[in-house]
């Protein structure tokens, strides 16, 4: 479906958001830009302006099918890159509150892991493939220009690495640019509403350092998934990453910090509920230094509830959800929300529809991928120091939840149900199952 909604669409950002939602209007536009501000590394390294980059990131097994629909040989490229190919039931060892550890069995599923920049570089070289996306770094867009008397986007301003400043028409652009503020800037501009927003208050502290993965690594399990308690809110995980090294990442909420000094980081491991992280570091060889974050909420805006929305404009990412990284969500949850971009303007090309109204029905269509992650983060308020409004039925919830996991330690059939829900393959409403049901109420009701 060659052109057809317009001639240009820009899109802010070239994180994966970004580069996602590039490559779905490829199709649909005679050309698409990607302003980027930062200048963007020719290897796998961090940039300036994803200061996030450095920690440990996992790409859902949701994330990588729905990247494959772009790009159909990103495994093969990722894995040529150095990503580590494991398989999420019986490589990665599960540590969670009750199960330490979780039972490990084959579930037919795998995934890759490896850094955030090795993920990004694979995917922009892909990107660049397509002839009509042109990428150029170095652009920091300041504004979203805007017709007031149409209330509908006409391009952007940015300015360049020398100081100078340009403007940009398009069609269309996508706000891929992490926080939204150019967005929230233009509502406000335009006196339209900031979409409501909704947070839960994690305070989460965490730090990532890199090992020498030994040669006396563990052969029981490649990856360590250590699920936080209520009582401590102290987690962590170990990933294989390219170069033939470990990613270790430490996370603690309300206070709880890891350091960024590597006795005190490998103490905080010390302290976790169980040995297996530090007893698999404290004799390992650190490379580089150790880099810290802080994330004080889960932060939900909700757009699809807005009256009026500028016209020929769309958020994609983190300026719509973002959400705790220790559930390592955020990179999928962008992925497919480009991925419902796609299959929207497509729905729409067959029907002869343009660009007008696409706003309201793609921020409505984007709300069953936002649905299950977010769920996982209001998992946050097990602290009782979480901020927020707690779902009513949060209990209950807790409650089932808690059984459930005892039913899939015991079911192989419901553990990989179980996975492919936390690998955002499919709806938890699989999960409701009557025949799950009932042996979740059984376990609770012996409880």
């Amino acid at each position: 479906m060659p052109n057809s909604f317009g001639r240009h669409a820009v899109v802010i950002g070239a994180g994966m958001g970004g580069l996602a939602a590039a490559q779905a209007l490829s199709s649909c536009f005679d050309k698409v830009t990607v302003l980027e501000r930062d200048a963007l590394p020719t290897i796998a390294e961090p940039r300036i302006g994803t200061p996030h980059c450095h920690q440990v990131h996992l790409l859902l097994r949701g994330g990588l099918e729905a990247l494959s629909e772009f790009f159909p040989s990103i495994e093969t490229a990722l894995e040529e890159a150095g990503a580590v190919r494991i398989g999420v039931g019986s490589d990665m060892l599960v540590e969670a509150p009750g199960f330490d550890p979780f039972p490990q069995r084959d579930l037919g599923i795998d995934s890759l892991t490896m850094t955030r920049p090795l993920i990004e570089l694979t995917v922009r070289r892909l990107v660049e493939q397509q002839a009509n996306i042109t990428i150029q770094a170095g652009c920091r867009v300041t504004s979203l220009l805007a017709a007031a008397d149409w209330c509908a986007v006409t391009g952007v301003r940015y300015d360049l690495t020398d100081g100078e400043s340009a403007e940009l028409a398009a069609d269309l652009v996508i706000d891929a640019s992490s926080r939204g503020t150019l967005t929230m800037e233009l509502l406000d501009r335009l006196n339209l509403p900031r979409p409501e927003q909704i947070e839960i208050g994690v305070d989460l502290a965490y730090a990532t350092a890199t090992f020498r993965m030994p040669r006396n690594a563990p052969l029981n399990w490649r990856a360590v998934f250590h699920r936080p308690s209520a009582a401590s809110g102290r987690g962590g995980f170990l990933f294989p990453i390219e170069h033939h090294c470990w990613h270790v990442g430490l996370n603690g909420v309300h206070g709880e910090a890891p350091s960024d000094q590597l006795d005190e980081f490998i103490a905080f491991a010390a302290g976790l509920r169980t040995p297996t992280i530090h007893d698999a570091i404290k004799d390992a060889q650190a490379v580089g230094t150790i880099h810290r974050f802080n994330l004080p909420a889960s932060v939900r805006r909700r757009f699809e509830g807005l009256q009026d929305f500028p016209q020929r404009l769309l958020v994609i990412g983190d300026a719509i959800c973002r959400f705790n990284p220790a559930y390592g969500q955020g990179m999928t949850v962008a992925a497919q929300e480009a991925r419902v971009l796609k299959r929207l303007l497509a729905a729409r090309a067959n029907e002869g529809q343009g660009l007008d109204g696409l706003a309201p029905a793609y921020f409505e269509a984007i709300q069953s991928v936002l649905a299950a992650p977010w769920s996982v983060a209001e998992n946050d308020f097990i602290y009782g120091k979480t901020r927020g409004s707690c779902p009513r039925d949060f209990q209950q919830r807790m409650q089932f939840s808690a059984a459930l996991q005892k039913v899939a330690a015991e079911d192989a059939a419901v553990h990989r149900l179980l996975a492919e829900v936390n690998h955002l393959l499919k709806s938890p409403s699989v999960l409701r199952d009557p025949k799950i049901v009932s042996k979740v109420q059984a376990v609770m009701a012996a409880a």
